[in-house]
């Protein structure tokens, strides 16, 4: 299939952005099973199983399995972990909160979502930086819209971010999506030099997974002895929210919502 490409992004067509928008559906119903699996007792492994009975039944493959090494179907964080955590005998308990990232892929094409859930009754501080950054991540959504730049989703994540107390993680971003788990463009929750030289301005086909990462302190973060998970290096709550969006020439696209 023919595409064309806008400073190395690729543009999809309205064929393909349907295609993501069935893959989306399937990261979507996986995401809500295990947000109301979200039990205090309940071992994070059975996240991993139900999730790869979801895709199977749908005929979709689990995205993460296996991709540069990572050792099981769906990202479990918790608490104090930003991202990549891997899923295992460890059980939830009271007062967690637990981010859930999930791929899929169908077709070729491929959705990626996270959300982060709470386990039974969570302090106030829990539930506020979970609220945060889902709301920091349907700021950025608004944003997805043809003529605006990408530093102007990423500042508004962080200004929203800042000004709420919390601080962005800069080591992960959000990430160009679409025959590829991870393409061109970087999406940033923040604004640097990087990004500035080399801003895009968003047109019609352009598919991006944005996903703000806050935390209530430091945003520098570490990686564990086990090669992935990453935790805050001031061991302080963390939130991750993540929708797969399409530039169209109306409203921004949600692939990943049922």
């Amino acid at each position: 299939m023919m595409f064309s490409r806008r400073r190395g992004v690729t543009v999809k067509t309205a064929e393909e952005i349907e295609k993501m928008r069935r893959a989306g559906r399937i990261v979507a119903l996986v995401l809500e099973e295990l947000g109301l699996m979200c039990e205090p007792g309940l071992p994070t492994s059975e996240f991993d199983r139900r999730a790869a009975e979801i895709a199977e039944t749908n005929g979709a493959r689990m995205a993460f399995l296996g991709y540069r090494g990572f050792p099981a179907n769906v990202c479990v964080s918790i608490n104090e972990e930003v991202v990549h955590g891997i899923p295992g005998p460890r059980r939830l308990r009271e007062g967690d909160i637990v981010s859930i990232d999930v791929g899929v892929e169908l077709e070729g094409y491929f959705g990626d979502a996270a959300a982060t859930f709470p386990v039974g009754h969570v302090s106030s501080e829990a539930a506020r930086i979970m609220e945060t950054t889902r709301q920091a991540l349907q700021i950025a959504i608004r944003h997805v819209k043809p003529g605006v730049r990408l530093s102007q989703l990423a500042a508004a994540i962080q200004a929203f971010a800042e000004s709420n107390g919390y601080s962005v993680v800069k080591d992960y971003v959000g990430h160009g999506i679409g025959r590829s788990l991870h393409e061109e463009p970087r999406v940033p929750n923040y604004v640097d030099n990087s990004l500035l030289r080399a801003d895009l301005v968003f047109v019609p086909g352009i598919t991006i997974a944005i996903e703000p990462m806050l935390t209530a302190g430091t945003d520098r973060v570490v990686r564990l002895a086990d090669g992935w998970t990453v935790v805050t290096a001031d061991r302080r709550l963390s939130a991750h929210f993540e929708h797969t969006v399409a530039v169209t020439e109306a409203d921004p696209a949600v692939l990943t919502a049922l």
